[in-house]
């Protein structure tokens, strides 16, 4: 179980520095057709949510067009059962200033 967990913690790894390199496409092949992004941020109180490949590609696309310098910063990832959290700060500037 725990060199499972270690695998998990590894791919959670991976899709954080995808975001870093603003991969779509990598980020992408690790999501399912049927994938889910619940933004942060967005025009309802609990965010935005986009449900399978292409909205949540033009979703993830959104994101660096809005902040082209983002980062995911101090990443921590843990698995525990069938729960994955990846915890970190994020920083950006919008493309206006």
């Amino acid at each position: 179980m725990q060199s499972m967990n270690r695998e998990l913690e590894k791919l959670l790894a991976a899709f954080g520095e995808a975001w870093n390199r603003h991969d779509v496409d990598v980020l992408m092949s690790m999501m399912t057709d049927d994938g889910v992004f619940e933004a942060s941020g967005g025009n309802h109180v609990n965010g935005e949510r986009h449900e399978g490949q292409q909205a949540v590609r033009a979703a993830y696309a959104a994101v660096f067009a809005q902040y082209p310098d983002a980062h995911w910063g101090n990443a921590r990832h843990f698995v525990q059962g069938d729960r994955g959290v990846s915890e970190w700060t994020f920083t950006g500037t919008l493309k206006d200033g």
